[in-house]
């Protein structure tokens, strides 16, 4: 099955339906050729509306971080965009909920098998930092971020980028002297 063939399929998914508050919208970007993939969360209400991956506030501080514009964070053959949950999970009570846990086992081997030039993975947020990380997350999502180059060169771990953790990254400050320099580094390496 070919890359457009898999896409295709995922975007008539229903596998979630009883569970999707706003019903399934697969959300994902991809190409045989991407060189760098971005596992995030799920999309949210905004990203749900226009069908565009990180097209929001997190998206923006997202490709900040990464040092790139729009034209390069939206071309598939340099960056694919795949969520742990592919679908807007609806509302929680302090956000959105979790991303759908049925997503990734069944779409990302797939999805990842497909993609031979790989030579990046960004894990953002706890959810994908657990999931492929596994018994080698540290304790919370400080200490494995802290410790980012353990993960390296595979994957770089990441906090969300959402406005909800500017907080975070205010009692963090090593963060942006330390981390965001080595990921645009490393991001500016790959895509030249």
């Amino acid at each position: 099955m070919s890359v457009k063939e898999l896409i295709k399929e995922i975007s008539i998914c229903t596998i979630c339906v009883p569970h999707l508050e706003l019903g399934p919208r697969p959300i994902v970007s991809v190409a045989a050729e991407s060189r760098i993939i971005i596992i995030g969360q799920a999309p949210g209400t905004v990203v749900h509306k226009s069908g565009i991956p990180w097209d929001d506030k997190s998206g923006d501080n997202l490709r900040n971080w990464m040092g790139i514009d729009k034209e390069t964070f939206y071309n598939p053959k340099k960056i694919a965009l795949i969520p742990m949950g592919f679908c807007y999970p609806g509302k929680g009570k302090s956000g959105d909920l979790p991303p759908r846990k049925e997503c990734a086992p069944l779409w990302h081997p797939t999805l990842l098998s497909k993609m031979k030039e790989v030579k990046l993975v960004l894990l953002v947020g706890k959810y994908a930092q657990d999931y492929y990380l596994k018994q080698q997350a540290k304790k919370n999502l400080t200490e494995t971020v802290i410790n980012y180059s353990q993960y390296l060169p595979k994957y770089f771990v990441l906090p969300h980028p959402s406005p909800r953790n500017n907080i975070w990254q205010a009692k963090n400050s090593w963060f942006k002297k330390e981390v965001i320099p080595d990921l645009q580094k490393t991001v500016n390496e790959i895509l030249k």
